[in-house]
């Protein structure tokens, strides 16, 4: 099944967002989540979305992960126009492009590290024996985690958790990462470990990394920063400058 590609979007971008908004309907009560937003991301781009508790973070994270669809506006992810993809088709677009990284390590408990990691390359890829161990093992060095591949999650920190759910995200070689408050359940110390981690595997493997965060100590991090208040888009800084808008 052929996925539906974005005709005139320069491939200079891996996310386009034009004008998008999205609403939920709760009972008789209308809830934008988003409004007009508008932004571009380059591939191999370090971002992050930061604004507080509902401000619509985790809505557009959905949203550029192919999770959901917006109410209005257009959305490109990767050359793909997102809005024209059925439920079939999201599915395979988010195995072949997209890593997922979550604020509460969704690790299977029952599953060892190195089973863990090599889980999406069964279920979504059904990549061949061989072949998954080495791209385990390759994953597994570069976040340091290759020592404990045979514990498992309740033997190991909350740190070396995240560091599993990020070689977890990779192993499939994604063009795109989206971590949701990677850091949430990190102590300051771990947290900006586990954001040094994701830049050098950016900076390594050219893979373009999206997270969104509260927390001000990690934002700087970043070296595009998109700060959303009430589902709108009202600032963004680049590392050494700044613009609004």
């Amino acid at each position: 099944m052929s996925l539906i590609v974005a005709e005139n979007i320069s491939k200079d971008y891996q996310v386009v967002a034009t004008k998008v908004s999205k609403d939920y309907q709760t009972g008789e009560v209308l809830v934008r989540a988003l409004r007009d937003v508008s932004f571009e991301i380059e591939p191999a781009s370090f971002v992050s979305f930061v604004g507080p508790s509902g401000s619509g973070k985790t809505t557009l994270l959905n949203l550029i992960g192919c999770l959901d669809k917006p109410t209005q506006g257009n959305l490109t992810v990767v050359g793909t126009d997102i809005l024209k993809l059925d439920r079939h088709q999201s599915a395979q677009f988010r195995g072949d492009n997209l890593g997922f990284i979550f604020q509460d390590f969704n690790l299977i408990p029952v599953l060892t590290v190195f089973e863990n990691i090599e889980y999406p390359l069964i279920i979504v890829k059904n990549t061949a024996a061989g072949e998954r161990r080495k791209r385990v093992m390759a994953v597994l060095e570069a976040v340091g985690m290759a020592d404990q591949k045979d514990k498992y999650p309740d033997q190991i920190s909350g740190g070396q958790k995240q560091r599993v759910a990020v070689a977890r995200a990779l192993v499939s070689d994604p063009k795109l990462v989206l971590a949701d408050e990677p850091t949430a359940n990190l102590d300051s110390k771990t947290a900006y470990t586990i954001i040094n981690l994701m830049k050098k595997m950016r900076d390594e493997l050219k893979s373009t990394f999206i997270f969104s965060t509260h927390d001000q100590k990690i934002v700087g991090e970043a070296e595009i920063i998109y700060s959303l208040a009430d589902g709108e888009l009202v600032d963004k800084q680049v590392k050494g400058g700044k613009q609004n808008g």
